[in-house]
């Protein structure tokens, strides 16, 4: 009898000592945080969307998306310890990881490559020789879409002349006519088609992967558990995007954190496959291409890869 007055003694203090009259919110885990270094497109989209609805607090985690103003600001961040995870071009985490910066990369993020060169109507460029010459705007030589280009372009005779122009920037120059086309990403793609400028060569990134998540080697030492529930949540995200991408929800989402026009995202983001499977074909060859830009000296390979990654995403 002593020992089940104890019993219920201590049932009670426990009971009392939770702040919600139970014993399994004294055990409860507290929500693990990742802090995300974020440059925002709607490339980021399936962030966004996990974000917005609450399929990271499923997984019991605690986000926090911290603006950068380009994808080499979000890589300092996360190389620096400030940020665990950034989504960036599988270019610049190649650089960085061939170059031995500390993180891996984790996931893809889509493929197939959406950028595409626009054109005003009646340019006189019409096939890959035409680009002979012709100055286009580009985020920068060791995108994969600029690389995509310049090796068809070059095999078909046509160098041309890359102006290192961020997307707004590229299509404002566009339009100014100080470029004779400019390489864009979506939204921009977009926003170019609906002001009436002709894309061309569409196909030619089909093969190319875009875009990786990538995170520092000392998150992945002490977190790699929430990071592989991470990776989860997106995959959840991914599947919710692709089966109506213009869902109204959706679009709110993309809108709210990119300042997008809403017509543009409603336009292009049924081009944005998502996936967390790795294209390690295709990232071993745009490996190969940096190489011979003079980026890096050594193709990583698999050491792009976060091992405790493997049978999840590569």
């Amino acid at each position: 009898m002593l020992k089940k007055r104890f019993a219920l003694a201590g049932a009670f203090l426990l009971s009392i000592a939770s702040p919600l009259g139970g014993p399994s919110a004294v055990s409860a885990a507290a929500p693990s945080k990742i802090v995300v270094a974020d440059a925002k497109t709607t490339h980021h989209l399936n962030l966004y969307v996990a974000e917005e609805l609450g399929i990271f607090k499923k997984y019991n985690l605690d986000v926090q998306i911290t603006p950068v103003v380009d994808l080499a600001a979000a890589r300092d961040l996360v190389v620096s310890g400030q940020a665990d995870v950034f989504w960036s071009c599988p270019t610049v985490a190649i650089a960085a990881i061939a170059n031995g910066a500390p993180i891996k990369i984790i996931s893809q993020v889509k493929k197939p490559c959406t950028s595409v060169l626009v054109v005003p109507q009646g340019s006189p460029i019409k096939t890959y020789a035409d680009l002979k010459g012709k100055n286009i705007a580009g985020i920068s030589p060791t995108c994969e879409s600029v690389i995509a280009l310049t090796v068809v372009a070059r095999d078909n005779g046509g160098d041309f002349n890359i102006q290192k122009l961020a997307g707004g920037p590229a299509l404002a120059a566009l339009e100014a006519r100080q470029v004779d086309g400019a390489i864009l990403e979506e939204p921009q793609a977009s926003i170019a088609e609906l002001k009436g400028y002709k894309v061309l060569f569409r196909g030619v990134a089909d093969n190319i992967p875009c875009r990786t998540i990538n995170a520092s080697n000392a998150a992945l030492a002490r977190d790699a558990k929430n990071l592989k529930s991470f990776i989860k949540a997106i995959a959840e995200a991914n599947a919710i995007i692709l089966k109506d991408p213009i869902a109204p929800k959706i679009v709110e989402i993309a809108n709210k954190y990119t300042g997008a026009p809403v017509d543009a995202i409603k336009y292009g983001n049924n081009r944005l496959k998502f996936r967390t499977q790795i294209d390690r074909p295709g990232l071993f060859a745009l490996g190969n291409e940096l190489i011979k830009l003079n980026n890096i000296k050594e193709n990583p390979g698999d050491r792009l890869y976060a091992q405790e990654f493997r049978g999840l995403t590569w």
